[in-house]
């Protein structure tokens, strides 16, 4: 296949109107106003010193040097929380840890998550990397669990009543899904790990960031709001989330990066706690400034950050849970000003985007070119695959040529979690891949249309008879 026959598969793939869903209509907070222009009134108590221990889980769920900006991401966390005061012995991190010393990589063991940007890897535990950067080692850690970690470090967050935690997680996420190296983390399973954490009064209070694709969705209608627990998600749960400083974006990665060096969200409270006395600025002031930042006006390049859980600890200090930098001391808005707002790529397009540079840029006629053109050919060929598929396995099972788009854009209630039978969900993505082929990370978009064929009552006997016809006609 040459040049020109990859850039109308390329087009096809990004733009036909199948793969590109409509913009739902999104719910706004009622304090409109105060998050797109701010609270202008400062904010001069300051933070007393906690009580107990400051703990963080640090999670980047993904591999490969075109998911550079998740480990990006966590790596910079750590920086952070490092500067802030946080002992390494209370900081937990996952990686894969296939970035820095990646042979793709132009800055050999060297990490940036910013145009211009420090090493952002020099120094970060190597806790739960390659194969221990597992989901069930993600729950052991949180559980505190040391028996059950498998491989690593063996650190776990053995905190008590008094210590207040900190988890921060950046991935590819769907409907009630994040990913990790070895397969899926299910919302409901979260929450379940949450609560037996809670219950074992195992810390006083604990907050979660999220940076992954509907990312709401792990939380809506899940987290209850007395169990001393606030998040917020890079987008609701029905929204993507988006990568930042890629190619040719404003402020664009340097030339020789062919990928994001980091995520909208992430990079929107990174470099906002990287600015702050974090001894003055609260949760909420956080959450209002990233929305603001991420927020577009753009309908397919926009996510609405969206908090969950307790309320009331929004009005905490981010001192307590991230420490703070002396060297933030004397912060002023005007001398540290971040730019308003970012360029973006959808999670989904960011991969992509890492195969088409790499192809682009390659030498002409080189092996390097050949390559690249296969790399990128078989992303393409699998998203059309995956595209194909569930658009007939939905005119399989419910009759009609549009039914995945239209269990696609089904939204449920903001009090309803995006499914009632979890463990039907988890079949049907199971069946689905046993007779079609792993979803990846494209093929976790038509997650929605699973959940909703749960919702309507289709069993795995149907959906595996779907499964089965639809990809006898298609060729993974």
């Amino acid at each position: 296949m040459d040049y020109y026959i990859v850039g109308i598969l390329l087009f096809i793939t990004l733009f036909s109107p199948f793969t590109k869903s409509e913009p739902t209509k999104l719910d706004r907070p009622s304090n409109e106003t105060e998050l797109i222009h701010g609270n202008s009134k400062p904010n001069c108590k300051a933070a007393e010193p906690t009580k107990g221990k400051q703990w963080a889980v640090l999670i980047a769920g993904s591999t490969d040097y075109e998911n550079y900006r998740h480990q990006a991401d966590i790596c910079h966390a750590y920086q952070i929380l490092k500067k802030g005061g946080l002992k390494d012995e209370n900081i937990i991190v996952f990686m894969y840890d296939d970035i820095a010393f990646n042979v793709e990589n132009p800055r050999p063991g060297v990490i940036i998550n910013q145009p211009g940007g420090d090493d952002v890897y020099e120094g970060v535990p190597k806790d739960y990397t390659q194969s221990a950067a597992t989901a069930a080692n993600v729950f052991a850690v949180l559980l505190g669990n040391k028996t059950a970690v498998q491989g690593g470090s063996g650190k776990v967050l053995d905190s008590g009543p008094d210590d207040h935690i900190f988890i921060y997680y950046a991935d590819h996420g769907a409907t009630g899904i994040i990913g990790m190296t070895d397969g899926l983390i299910y919302a409901k399973d979260l929450i379940d790990v949450l609560k037996k954490k809670h219950e074992a009064k195992a810390y006083k209070t604990m907050v979660i960031y999220i940076e992954a694709c509907e990312a709401g969705s792990m939380f809506q209608g899940l987290l209850p709001n007395n169990w001393d627990i606030y998040a917020t998600t890079a987008a609701n749960a029905e929204e993507n989330s988006f990568g930042t400083y890629c190619p040719d974006d404003y402020p664009s990665a340097p030339l020789e990066y062919d990928t994001c060096l980091g995520d909208t969200y992430s990079v929107a409270w990174l470099e906002d706690s990287e600015m702050h006395d974090l001894r003055s600025e609260t949760l909420e002031k956080q959450y209002k400034r990233i929305r603001r930042r991420v927020f577009t006006q753009d309908l397919d390049f926009n996510s609405h950050v969206t908090q969950y859980g307790d309320m009331k600890l929004s009005k905490e200090f981010l001192f307590t849970y991230m420490g703070t930098n002396p060297d933030n001391d004397n912060y002023t808005s005007m001398a540290n000003s971040k730019p308003s707002g970012f360029s973006s790529a959808s999670q989904y397009d960011a991969e992509l985007l890492h195969f088409w540079y790499k192809f682009h840029r390659a030498p002409e006629g080189s092996t390097r070119k050949l390559e690249a053109q296969k790399e990128l050919h078989g992303k393409i060929s699998h998203r059309m695959h995956v595209d194909h598929s569930m658009k007939e396995m939905g005119k399989l099972i419910l009759g009609s040529e549009n039914s995945t788009m239209m269990l696609l854009k089904t939204v449920r209630p903001l009090d309803q979690p995006v499914v009632d039978d979890w463990d039907c969900y988890k079949m049907l993505v199971k069946t689905y891949e046993e007779h079609c082929g792993s979803l990846l990370r494209y093929g976790l978009k038509y997650t929605r249309a699973l959940a909703n064929m749960c919702n309507a009552g289709i069993t795995m006997e149907q959906m595996a008879a779907a499964s089965a016809r639809a990809c006898a006609k298609i060729k993974p």
